[in-house]
């Protein structure tokens, strides 16, 4: 819950800095950079954690499987649980060290005004406007991050669900995570030098419905790789579509970065929707059947933004030194 709560308010505050650091054309590439920073830790944390707490995590679950009754099961489990608190005091130490230096950097201040627009017209005056495309925007970033989850964090389960041993599907997150971090590098060089926020943002959720496909239609180890390349379909979602749907609802920036962080909790939804539908459907098909809707909406919501055929200014910047 602690965790929870302060990735929540830094993440509240830290996608609409970056978004808003700079020329907004070029908000997808910096918030990508961001990612790759994100990612390089996110695939070396499961790699430690496997090598320090679950190296034997086999021996401890046929332990657990064998145990006589409740009382030395849940022993067994308590002293597997107590492994991983060293890891997270280090986690917390390297935090605060981190928050003391940022209180002590000189990184400037924002501050995002709306003046009346008196050139707009009226489609963009519109009062009903601004709420639909937020709203829209929120339920693609809500669905984004259950599948981004899934990829990465629910494919061990997949591929243990798909008859493989726990010493290998431990390491599943890793190389979600790398091609993850394969996609932001690429991303990186493309956007916007060859293609535009909204092209990439359509393009990426295309090669999800592509990979659903190849999900759905493979089997072992070859299904498991094509869900971790979820994680380079997925790359370059987020950082399109947070600025994005703050430049279509520039009036209500900070209603809509609050409630963009909050559809986050779609990766607390997805996961355990499929958990639930995976006895009834079967592993693939459940997963699919979350997947594919979700890749289907954020296209239909880029292709509304692009007939738009326009580019809205970014809410105006003053920066104090």
């Amino acid at each position: 819950f602690v965790i929870g709560a302060g990735l929540s308010l830094l993440q509240v505050t830290i996608n609409p800095y970056v978004t808003l650091l700079g020329p907004p054309q070029k908000a997808a590439q910096r918030i990508a950079i961001m990612g790759v920073a994100n990612k390089l830790a996110g695939i070396v944390a499961p790699i430690v954690l496997a090598l320090l707490v679950m190296r034997n995590i086999n021996d401890i679950a046929l332990r657990v499987k064998a145990a006589p009754d409740a009382g030395a099961r849940d022993h067994i489990l308590d002293q597997f649980a107590h492994a991983v608190q060293a890891p997270y005091l280090v986690m917390a130490l390297i935090l605060l060290v981190t928050a003391v230096g940022l209180a002590r950097s000189s990184l400037p201040e924002i501050d995002i005004s709306t003046p009346e627009d008196e050139d707009a017209t009226a489609e963009e005056k519109d009062p009903k406007r601004g709420p639909a495309y937020l709203w829209f925007g929120v339920a693609c970033m809500f669905l984004y991050v259950g599948t981004e989850v899934m990829a990465g964090d629910a494919i061990g389960a997949y591929g243990a669900s798909l008859g493989l041993p726990l010493d290998q599907t431990k390491f599943f997150t890793s190389l979600t995570l790398a091609a993850m971090m394969c996609g932001y590098i690429l991303g990186m060089f493309l956007v916007p030098r060859v293609f535009s926020q909204e092209r990439y943002l359509g393009l990426s959720a295309g090669c999800g419905l592509v990979l659903c496909a190849l999900t759905w239609l493979t089997h072992g180890y070859v299904s498991v790789m094509c869900v971790a390349l979820f994680g380079f379909a997925n790359a370059m979602i987020l950082p399109a579509l947070f600025p994005i749907v703050i430049r279509e609802v520039k009036e209500r920036s900070a209603q809509a970065t609050a409630m963009l962080v909050m559809a986050f909790s779609g990766g607390a939804v997805l996961p355990q929707i499929f958990v639930q539908t995976m006895p009834f459907l079967g592993v693939q098909n459940a997963f699919v059947a979350l997947m594919a809707p979700s890749y289907g909406l954020i296209i239909l919501y880029d292709i509304m933004i692009q007939r738009r055929g326009r580019s809205r200014p970014a809410p105006v910047m003053m920066v104090e030194s």
